[in-house]
């Protein structure tokens, strides 16, 4: 493939920036990746795997020159690093992000991108319960959907050129209005992280049953709930704190549906539990369908390539 950006720079470098740069770097997709991160340790690591070109110990040194920045850090983290590149931001580049919430990001990060410079908020709908630079695999986002929530008057051709590129990566690109998008987000990424958080928490809480009982037979819809809650805890409490209001929106709707349960249950509802789960199985063929995972058994979690 034509390269798309001579330079990008990466700020933050675990698993969505590295996954990045792998994908970049296997369709010659871009010239030259920068890249920053707080850590020394992570820095290293990029240079040693390396899926950067070059490294830099600030945020400012690594955007200089660059035609994509791409914020790949906590959302709390935002406003900090904004602050700090933006007189270093080149005329002409353009500026996305990775984040999992888009109204607190764009509040952040929009005030300090300079004039000539467009902001393109994004989020990838991928990623593991891994994180840190070795997380990261070319292949991550192929077939997976990537949104962006441009600024309005936001200027056509950067966003189509942004668009070019992670469509290159393998991932399908939509647009969302940032307000909806936080609500969608809210249902399908955000409460199950948070249901997932709570229900790992009971089972370390339980008196009646042992640890090593737990993990022993964990091999069932509890094994699930602990990939999903070994995801990065900071990333995640700055999701919950900066999307309250959709997610609590959600829970609220959540609790109700957890109360109709309680009662079928409660009552012998036989039937209504019945019509229910066949409703909710309906909903997992959809995404099959939808080629957004496969119907494969894989209850052992066998790696596939």
């Amino acid at each position: 493939m034509a390269v798309i950006y001579e330079r990008v720079a990466l700020i933050g470098m675990g698993l969505i920036a590295s996954s990045m740069a792998h994908a970049m770097r296997r369709h010659g997709l871009v010239a030259h990746i920068a890249g920053y991160a707080r850590s020394a340790e992570t820095r290293a690591a990029a240079l040693e795997i390396g899926f950067a070109d070059s490294v830099y110990q600030s945020a400012a040194e690594a955007v200089q020159g660059a035609d994509l920045v791409v914020l790949a850090v906590p959302v709390g983290a935002m406003a900090e690093v904004a602050a700090e590149i933006a007189p270093h931001l080149k005329p002409g580049a353009t500026v996305t992000d990775v984040g999992s919430v888009k109204q607190a990001v764009i509040e952040a990060v929009a005030p300090h991108i300079p004039e000539g410079v467009e902001f393109v908020p994004g989020h990838p709908l991928a990623g593991t319960e891994h994180s840190g630079p070795y997380s990261g695999f070319a292949t991550l986002f192929e077939n997976r959907w990537w949104l962006l929530t441009p600024l309005e008057g936001s200027a056509p051709a950067p966003v189509a050129r942004l668009r070019d590129l992670l469509e290159a990566l393998g991932a399908k690109v939509d647009e969302l209005d940032p307000e909806h998008h936080d609500l969608v987000l809210a249902v399908v990424s955000h409460t199950p992280h948070l249901i997932a958080y709570t229900m790992v928490g009971v089972a370390d809480h339980m008196h009646r049953v042992s640890k090593s009982e737990v993990i022993k037979y964990s091999a069932s819809g509890f094994r699930d709930f602990t990939r999903i809650a070994a995801s990065d805890p900071t990333m995640w409490r700055d999701v919950f704190l900066t999307n309250k209001a959709a997610t609590l929106d959600i829970l609220g709707r959540f609790t109700e549906e957890l109360f109709v349960l309680q009662r079928a249950i409660r009552m012998g509802d036989g039937e209504q539990l019945h019509a229910y789960f066949t409703r909710t199985r309906d909903i997992r063929r959809g995404i099959i369908d939808a080629g957004q995972d496969t119907d494969a058994p894989d209850f052992g979690r066998i790696k596939r390539d």
